[in-house]
């Protein structure tokens, strides 16, 4: 009889174990669906840019004496826990002038609209943001970057001292100069889950400056999302690994290339390349559904 009675209460105190399991596991699904549910991806215009010496974005002569119109799209990712900033654009100085050709003329470049207008427009203020990230320190992605300094900077360890060496501040004084009220900062190593729940993560990928990072975020669609950076500025570069002449490292790109279409794989992510303007329009419809 005691046997009995403790084969029925030790099935009854695993029975309960197992409900309890089930049921945590439960919960925890559901509040991950809520949290996905809840985070938000936007897509804003940063500016534009005409490429007016193509072949410096290939190692050969592939685009001598090509243009090209690219975009310079900056994200908003709002989360039930802050919101990020991703990327910055072009200089708002830029705003209301005419169209701006570098002294070498490789780059025409305008912008529209101030981030404040543009912040307005999706029921955003600077002030509502926890984080900002640049996939990395080039002039196009830095642009209204100091209006977030009460933000916390997330940027690789790498990144951040190349740019803060004494002679790159003088070498580069308007990129140090972009970011340099950026004073609240959390420096990484390598990838970084934003939230901590695995919907918003900064995936590091080098080559094209020392400490260049891609995006990745799960915002309620069908699949995640992934953003390039300028680990690909348009479709043919994804397409045959092409790599521009200004890449900090040839060899880092082309890893860098392999372990993103990897992850893309793994999580069958769509890819918005950033600077394409194809890209630009298939997210601005994909976020209207």
């Amino acid at each position: 009889m005691k046997t009995t009675t403790l084969i029925v209460l030790t099935i009854t105190l695993f029975s309960s174990c197992r409900n309890k399991t089930e049921l945590g596991k439960q919960i925890e699904t559901t509040e991950s669906v809520k949290i996905k549910q809840g985070v938000k991806l936007y897509v804003l215009d940063g500016g534009s840019i005409l490429a007016n010496k193509l072949e410096i974005f290939s190692q050969d002569t592939t685009y001598t004496g090509q243009t090209k119109q690219m975009a310079d799209a900056y994200y908003v990712i709002a989360h039930p826990k802050g919101n990020l900033i991703w990327d910055a654009g072009l200089p708002e100085n830029l705003v209301g002038q005419q169209p701006y050709t570098d002294p070498s003329g490789a780059f025409t470049v305008s912008r529209k609209d101030s981030l404040k207008n543009q912040l307005a427009s999706i029921g955003f203020k600077i002030s509502d943001f926890k984080y900002i990230a640049l996939s990395h320190l080039h002039f196009d992605h830095v642009g209204h970057a100091n209006n977030f300094k009460n933000a916390t900077w997330l940027v690789q360890e790498n990144e951040y001292n190349f740019i803060a060496n004494d002679s790159i501040k003088v070498k580069n004084e308007d990129i140090y100069n972009s970011i340099k009220e950026l004073t609240n900062i959390k420096k990484l190593n390598g990838d970084f889950d934003v939230f901590g729940d695995g919907t918003v993560i900064i995936k590091t990928m080098p080559g094209h400056t020392i400490g260049h990072q891609v995006l990745y975020v799960e915002a309620g669609f069908d699949n995640p999302i992934l953003l390039t950076g300028d680990l690909y500025h348009f479709e043919e570069n994804r397409k045959n690994k092409g790599v521009p002449s200004f890449n900090h490292n040839v060899e880092q790109t082309l890893k860098s290339m392999t372990s993103f279409e990897a992850f893309a794989k793994e999580k069958n992510a769509e890819v918005i390349i950033q600077h394409s303007q194809k890209d630009f329009n298939r997210l601005q419809n994909l976020l209207k559904k």
